[in-house]
């Protein structure tokens, strides 16, 4: 069975540190780019960041520049959500979602339609 889970979310106090995992089952993640995506109370979905499966370039929506970082380990099957800095407006369930695709983008959701979804994990920034 395919599976994307996420895990290590959390209460954080603001200025705080959290690192979310993406963990993929029943496919090997090395040939998927990866996407980052929150969404908070009320609010649309936002896509955060995403990672390339080609050379595991990086890129970032503006909000969290300089704080947040996106990694992978394939040899884990693993991807990497490092949130540091935090702030009250980072509070919102985190999702990733991996397609095959050797560029990645964060832009839009639809991009990984055809591929894997997460089912979330709530990270609240509050103190």
């Amino acid at each position: 069975q395919v599976h994307l889970v996420e895990s290590g979310g959390g209460l954080v106090q603001p200025g705080g540190s959290l690192r979310l995992s993406c963990e993929a089952s029943g496919f090997t993640l090395d040939e998927y780019s990866i996407g980052w995506f929150r969404q908070a109370p009320g609010k649309e979905r936002e896509g955060v960041g995403c990672i390339s499966s080609r050379y595991g370039t990086t890129y970032y929506v503006d909000s969290v520049k300089g704080r947040f970082t996106i990694s992978r380990d394939n040899a884990k099957n693993t991807a990497y959500l490092q949130m540091n800095s935090l702030k009250p407006e980072d509070t919102a369930v985190y999702y990733c979602a991996a397609v095959t695709a050797s560029v990645c983008t964060y832009y839009s959701g639809t991009y990984y339609h055809s591929g894997h979804w997460g089912q979330g994990t709530q990270v609240t920034v509050s103190s």
